[in-house]
């Protein structure tokens, strides 16, 4: 894959998620040597917004007023994942400290974020949802995933606070 032109890397990654549109995008950026970044750009149609890094603390402040949501951090290594509610934060000492107690809390460098992407796609045959935070490498810093129901279903309630994120702040950043 080194070979390949970018042009031509992006087009076989368009068409891997058009041939599997639940496949997994880090798969793919490993695949084709391409941060993960890369792949979610290659999306089709409108199931990717993107909103500026810039607005790390906004969006996360928005997002722990949502409810249990799901919580990944994937890498070569590990994806961990945490489900309940994300906690409220504040800048301190120039990181954005999470206030979790029993549940998530950590310290996050809101100025490494350089893009925050919405996603809408399939994965494991089911509809997902997911905010995605990444860093100027093009990496995944986190994954913060729309809450279901007890039906497995997305949660409303998530899913207009989700939309509203996109009109919220989207306008901030032209489209990649």
């Amino acid at each position: 894959m080194q070979d390949m032109s970018h042009a031509e890397k992006l087009e076989r990654i368009r068409q891997a998620i058009a041939e599997k549109p639940d496949g997994i995008l880090e798969a793919l950026a490993t695949q084709f040597a391409v941060p993960v970044q890369t792949v979610v750009e290659c999306i089709p149609g409108d199931g990717v917004t993107r909103i500026d890094g810039s607005r790390f603390v906004d969006v996360l402040t928005d997002i722990a007023g949502w409810g249990d949501i799901t919580f990944i951090v994937h890498t070569k290594d590990a994806i961990v994942e945490f489900s309940g509610p994300m906690p409220q934060g504040r800048i301190g000492h120039g990181m954005y400290n999470l206030h979790g107690g029993a549940g998530l809390s950590g310290h996050l460098r809101p100025e490494n974020c350089k893009s925050i992407y919405l996603v809408r796609r399939p994965f494991m045959g089911m509809e997902t949802m997911s905010v995605q935070f990444f860093n100027a490498d093009g990496e995944t810093i986190f994954k913060i995933y729309v809450g279901r129901d007890m039906e497995k279903k997305l949660k409303a309630d998530q899913i207009e606070r989700f939309d509203r994120l996109a009109v919220l702040f989207s306008a901030t950043v032209g489209n990649a």
